[in-house]
């Protein structure tokens, strides 16, 4: 499997699954995991992985947190991580996201989650599995793969920036609000985090192709740096993830996203 895919299928893992150095990551609800999860999958908690600073929520975690969780599931740099959710692969994807951020590249999404995995007769377990052997897997946060708000307030002109809303038509809107300002950031191009799944083939990711041409008509193309953002960069990072599987070099992540932008005294709106 090629580690530029940010995907990988469930017939893949299969095959792989009791590689030492595979490690997979179950970001569903506690109670989905005690119910049924791919054997062998650690449970890691959605807030375990991303950094609260209220009104301002979906930040990086703290390096050391970080580095944390990672030793407690024996991670080392040979590790290729798997993580998968129950949701298409929003949880999933914001915890590879992460991962690239802090220099671990080698992570992928199971493609479809465990809806793919469960629906296509790959068995499930309900036993807790034990990390073999912690380790000290110290890792730290790069500048790579994310964008501040102040980098985004020095390119709202600039034709070379696309700026990718996540979040559900009527956020986009300002019809619904979930900050101190409604809207949208200047500019930006509504493309829900959805848009890019197959809900008839297990919350696939839908062909690259039928994507692309999508986007393309939106004016997201490859020659573009794009910066996607949701809420919390929860949804958005599904979206960075589709992107980065398609062959865009100029993807960037907002942590923090609109729960920044949009309680931000200094921020302009479009709504």
């Amino acid at each position: 499997m090629s580690q530029t895919s940010y995907f990988i299928e469930p017939d893949q893992l299969e095959s792989l699954r009791t590689n030492e150095n595979i490690i997979i990551v179950d970001l569903c609800k506690v109670k989905q995991y005690t119910q049924a999860h791919i054997p062998g999958a650690y449970f890691i908690n959605y807030a375990d992985i991303v950094k609260v600073d209220k009104p301002v929520m979906g930040l990086l975690p703290d390096d050391e947190d970080f580095s944390a969780l990672l030793s407690r599931l024996g991670v080392t740099k040979k590790s290729l991580i798997v993580a998968y959710d129950d949701e298409g692969g929003g949880c999933a994807a914001r915890f590879v996201w992460t991962l690239h951020v802090f220099g671990h590249e080698t992570a992928v999404v199971l493609n479809g989650g465990l809806h793919s995995w469960a629906n296509e007769g790959h068995k499930l377990s309900s036993t807790t599995p034990e990390p073999s052997a912690a380790s000290d897997y110290t890792i730290k946060k790069t500048h790579h793969h994310t964008a501040t708000r102040a980098f985004i307030s020095t390119h709202l002109d600039d034709d070379n920036v696309v700026f990718l809303d996540a979040r559900s038509l009527a956020e986009y809107n300002g019809e619904k609000k979930f900050a101190d300002k409604a809207g949208r950031i200047p500019g930006a191009i509504h493309y829900e985090w959805t848009a890019s799944m197959d809900q008839n083939n297990n919350l696939r990711r839908l062909p690259a192709e039928d994507i692309q041409t999508r986007l393309d008509e939106l004016g997201i193309s490859q020659d573009k740096e794009v910066i996607c953002y949701c809420q919390s960069h929860h949804r958005s990072a599904y979206s960075w993830l589709v992107l980065k599987s398609l062959g865009y070099d100029n993807v960037l992540g907002y942590p923090g996203s609109w729960s920044d932008w949009g309680n931000h005294p200094d921020t302009t709106v479009e709504i």
